[in-house]
């Protein structure tokens, strides 16, 4: 009982950084998990990168104004995010080019000036911080963000669930039956942005679309039904930030890796042992040969 109490509740029961960290991570999950699922079945799962790398520049201007400041780099972040997303799906909606295509030219150039900008004053050590993030060093400041944007996320998740839903299965149903077409989707946008500027905070730009989509990815592996789907990739999210924080606190490693990692090895186990994965796809198409 000792060895699994050192193991696995002393590192949270005995440290207070190691309490904050798995209390933002988890909340990461809780408001992150369930807009991944949408952004995967809307087939966005890379705009939701493109997303994270948009909101470096604003990240870097309040760093170059403030420093190392949560409120300034946030602010920022957001500003930098909405204003990518907006953009891009202005340039979908009224050009002929796809939203992949302008996603992918906005979130470039972004990611260029803002790498730039954090050069301009600072050292790599900056660049490693605002890139990868601290999930070990959040203080109140960060958790209370954190948790006001997981707030918003369910809020709103609640409110547009079944236009979300509707977006998802058939957008331009949906915009032939209702007005709500366009403003869900640009709502939207600003969740995916609010919950990538919330794990930047943790896990960087680089990875706190990881958080977002590995979970939600693993969880596809397991059920077609939306509400499912979204409970279990909060659970997932939840279990890859426990074991991630346990293996970097008892291994050394940085810790926004760990819990990436963690998650990358939920879904490849959900790759060969879910419901609709690929050894149960086989065990299938075997007894319908042999029937």
């Amino acid at each position: 009982m000792d060895f699994l109490y050192g193991l696995f509740i002393a590192p949270f029961a005995d440290f207070g950084f190691m309490q904050r960290a798995l209390f933002g991570s988890l909340m990461l999950s809780l408001g992150a998990c369930p807009v991944g699922v949408f952004l995967m079945l809307r087939r966005m799962s890379l705009s939701g990168d493109a997303m994270a790398h948009a909101i470096l520049p604003g990240a870097a201007a309040g760093f170059l104004l403030y420093g190392l400041e949560i409120l300034p780099m946030t602010i920022g972040g957001l500003v930098a995010g909405i204003i990518v997303a907006l953009g891009a799906g202005a340039v979908s909606r009224f050009t002929i080019q796809r939203e992949d295509a302008s996603m992918a030219a906005f979130y470039l150039i972004s990611l260029a000036v803002g790498v730039l900008m954090v050069s301009i004053r600072g050292s790599s050590v900056d660049l490693m911080h605002v890139l990868f993030g601290t999930v070990l060093a959040l203080n109140n400041e960060a958790l209370t963000l954190i948790g006001g944007i997981v707030v918003v996320t369910l809020a709103c998740l609640a409110v547009f669930w079944r236009a979300l839903v509707a977006e998802c299965l058939d957008p331009l149903f949906l915009r032939s039956v209702s007005r709500m077409g366009s403003p869900v989707h640009f709502i939207f946008l600003g969740l995916v942005v609010l919950n990538l500027v919330g794990g930047f905070q943790a896990l960087g730009t680089l990875l706190s679309v990881g958080l977002m989509m590995l979970p939600a990815a693993a969880a596809r592996f397991w059920t077609v039904r939306v509400e499912p789907m979204c409970v279990l990739a909060v659970l997932i999210g939840f279990a890859s930030c426990i074991a991630g924080l346990l293996l970097s606190y008892h291994a050394s490693l940085p810790s926004g890796p760990a819990i990436i990692l963690s998650a990358g090895i939920v879904y490849f186990c959900s790759i060969l042992f879910g419901t609709r994965g690929v050894l149960r796809a086989r065990i299938v198409h075997h007894r319908h040969r042999t029937a």
